[in-house]
């Protein structure tokens, strides 16, 4: 349980960083890892990784470091995904069409339940993973009756919001954004935008610093 009701929001985000190399070590069958070793390969320090852990209890042991095991699943546990989601993508282009498919999303327990596109000429067809691509009209009311509880957005910019709109409609509660636009949202949804050009830009910005050294 939290120390605090409040936990910030890096910290969330650093838990995902910490469950990677967990995973990687739990299949390795090393069964203790110290916070600094953590640390190490999650690129942040020591007292990151035992500060982010502190809001949620004592998972360590002074001197000998972190059951891997325990605390891959006390993680899991806070970040609920240690369970099946269920999602839908709207906007069936290339992107949309690569994450519908993606292996990585259903290992992680990430299901795609529904496709969605309002180009007539897509609706119908039938996708490799199965799934057949269905009118943005329907978004709402599929949403709804499969019980699907996040929505991805790789539709054109122009469109987000729409589509944005009939996922609330449908009574989803979170919202991954793909487009350049930011997307309004209720208070009850909570929206994740991963415009993929600003990555780019950051990513540029500083390599022009490197040239300036």
């Amino acid at each position: 349980m939290p120390k605090e009701s409040k936990i910030p929001n890096p910290t969330i985000k650093r838990l995902a960083v910490y469950s990677r190399p967990l995973e990687i070590l739990l299949e390795s069958k090393l069964p203790v890892i110290s916070s600094e070793k953590l640390a190490g390969l999650c690129g942040v320090n020591p007292a990151q990784v035992r500060k982010d852990l502190a809001y949620f209890g004592e998972f360590g042991i002074r001197g000998v470091g972190y059951d891997v095991r325990h605390l891959l699943n006390a993680i899991k546990g806070i970040l609920a995904t240690d369970r099946e989601w269920a999602l839908c993508l709207v906007g069936i282009g290339h992107l949309g069409s690569s994450l519908v498919q993606s292996e990585n999303f259903k290992k992680r327990g990430y299901i795609v339940k529904a496709a969605f596109d309002s180009d007539a000429r897509k609706v119908g067809k039938k996708l490799a993973c199965g799934l057949t691509i269905q009118s943005a009209s329907c978004i709402s009311q599929t949403v709804r009756k499969l019980g699907i509880e996040i929505g991805l957005i790789t539709t054109p910019p122009h469109e987000a919001q729409r589509a944005a709109h009939l996922l609330q409609e449908g009574g989803i509660g979170a919202i991954l954004n793909f487009t350049t636009i930011q997307i309004r949202a209720r208070k009850k949804c909570f929206v994740e935008n991963a415009d993929l050009s600003v990555k780019f830009e950051n990513l540029v910005y500083h390599l022009e610093q490197l040239d300036k050294i």
